[in-house]
């Protein structure tokens, strides 16, 4: 008998003995041999005269009937609920309702014996139904979308100091203030759509609207450099939501991820992303883990799929970017044409959860410009990458620090590129190379829990070495050197919003071409100087 049915008829019986108040002094023998020989067992509650469904034993006096069958009566047909049990009573009372209770046990010890071996079946398939229902449980999913939104506003400005002088003999400090002096005041939104069929599918859907077109920090200013990560908005076009993101991503079986889209970046193509330092840097230019040209986050139409070994932590991704793949004309995009505006990219990586190292290469098509742009490199280095096909190699390494502390996390990176005309007669150079590198110091929970401060440093792509075509008077030496840090400390307000101050300077930002006093191409250039400072706040709102 199960343990459970023994204890229905404990508290009904112990309830029935609670209003003894008899003591030897006042048994009655006579009395309990009385109900002892009537031995008038009912079947039914109803049996009794003097019992009703508002007594509050009545359920209980009913369950002991119907179940058990161990209540007996007086010969009268009344049960006297209301009068004192002696302790001789109740111990009748009990031991009728035990006896009962042993019967009913045998009897179901014997069922038990007899279906041994259908219970055990039984059992089994419960079980079995059982693991499936919670594996269906664990699996059941249905499509979702989330949305997911960022907006960041953009208070700064820029003063420009040095003695170097444009083509006109005017003062390139004076030039740049000019056009950029102002401060302004820009946005960024962002809102993502999130959506999965499967739980471990993502279709990313992103609409993105700024204002950075006409900005010193859109990248178009008179120094590129000062282009923000956060910039979006193309000059004139102020404001317009234009879909920034599309494509899908889904897992083929345990090791392997396949991503393609009709607008979708080369870093999301990516099993590594090769640094710690935060993707939402203050320039640009440290966006990139040290090589613009490898890591060129090209974007456009493509596909790719990495590998990526979770027991050992080594990972390979392999993608084709067209950035004119949405152009039907061969000449001016399409994929894989002479206008396609290319990126093919290549990377292997050793990731741990507090260091990494990646190595990567890139081939790009002269009209894509390699990843380079004015806010990346300098004027000079964006020249050269338009004049042929471009081979791009990066290297670069990431720690973290397993606790807080004093100590940061580090990521570093070094690019090399190298530009190469094809033999095309109608460019001004035969090849040409340039590098970049940049280290990046970061640390959590800097002075107050939830804060961060960080500094960065290095190159932007600079030219190191020029070939010039045979037709042309020029000489091959280069001075395009420059250099650009930065350092910010973000204040975490609440879990959604962040207010980050920070301030940059960019040395020598115009490279090879600070003297304009000097020939175009090759060399006589002046020591004089040229130098960008500059300060904003940038408020973040996450949502």
């Amino acid at each position: 008998m199960k343990l459970f049915q023994q204890l229905l008829v404990a508290p009904a019986a112990l309830g029935l003995m609670a209003p003894m108040a008899a003591n030897a002094a006042d048994l009655d023998i006579k009395g309990v041999s009385d109900y002892s020989a009537s031995s008038e067992q009912v079947t039914s509650i109803s049996q009794f005269q003097d019992v009703y469904p508002t007594d509050w034993a009545y359920q209980a006096l009913s369950n002991l009937i119907e179940r058990y069958g161990c209540v007996a009566g007086y010969p009268s047909g009344s049960y006297l609920g209301n009068r004192a049990m002696t302790r001789f009573e109740a111990a009748a009372l009990l031991n009728a309702c035990l006896d009962r209770i042993t019967e009913v046990t045998d009897e179901l010890r014997r069922l038990l014996n007899e279906f041994e071996q259908e219970l055990a079946i039984l059992k089994g398939r419960v079980d079995g139904l059982e693991a499936r229902v919670g594996e269906l449980e664990a699996t059941q999913f249905s499509t979702t979308t989330k949305l997911v939104g960022q907006t960041s506003f953009v208070i700064g400005a820029n003063s420009f100091g040095g003695d170097a002088k444009d083509i006109f003999g005017n003062e390139r400090a004076d030039e740049a203030a000019a056009s950029d002096g102002a401060t302004v005041f820009n946005y960024d939104m962002r809102l993502e759509l999130n959506t999965s069929f499967t739980g471990k599918d993502l279709l990313k859907t992103r609409l993105r609207a700024g204002n950075f077109g006409d900005s010193p920090y859109g990248g178009g200013g008179y120094v590129g450099l000062d282009a923000m990560e956060v910039a979006f908005g193309e000059s004139g076009k102020a404001d317009q939501v234009k879909v920034d993101r599309l494509w899908y991503q889904f897992p083929v079986g345990e090791e392997f991820t396949v991503t393609a889209g009709a607008m979708v970046r080369q870093d999301n193509m990516l099993a590594v992303w090769p640094s710690n330092y935060p993707s939402e840097t203050i320039l640009d230019v440290f966006t990139y883990a040290g090589a613009p040209g490898a890591y060129s986050l090209t974007k456009g139409g493509g596909a790719g799929i990495w590998w990526d070994d979770n027991d050992s932590g080594w990972s390979i991704s392999a993608s084709y970017v067209s950035g004119n793949a949405h152009d039907g004309n061969p000449n001016d995009g399409g994929i894989g044409t002479d206008g396609a505006a290319s990126n093919a990219t290549a990377q292997i990586a050793y990731a741990e959860d507090q260091w990494g190292i990646a190595a990567a290469y890139s081939y790009t098509s002269g009209d894509n410009g390699a990843g380079i742009y004015a806010g990346n490199a300098t004027p000079l280095a964006v020249a050269l990458a338009g004049s042929g096909t471009t081979n791009s190699y990066a290297v670069s390494a990431w720690w973290a620090p397993e606790e807080t502390g004093w100590f940061p996390s580090i990521s570093a990176g070094w690019g090399l590129n190298s530009v190469n005309n094809n033999d095309d007669d109608t460019d001004l150079i035969d090849n040409a190379t340039s590098q970049s590198w940049y280290v990046g110091l970061q640390w959590e929970d800097a002075f107050i829990e939830g804060n961060v401060l960080g500094v960065a440093g290095g190159q932007p792509t600079f030219v190191t070495a020029v070939d010039y075509d045979s037709d042309v008077d020029a000489s091959d030496f280069v001075a395009d050197g420059n250099y650009a840090f930065e350092l910010w400390y973000k204040f975490q307000v609440t879990d959604n919003i962040s207010v980050t101050p920070a301030v940059y300077y960019l040395s020598r930002p115009l490279g090879d071409l600070t003297d304009g006093g000097g020939p175009v191409f090759g060399g006589g250039r002046s020591d004089d100087t040229f130098s960008n400072f500059g300060g904003l706040v940038r408020t973040t709102f996450k949502f």
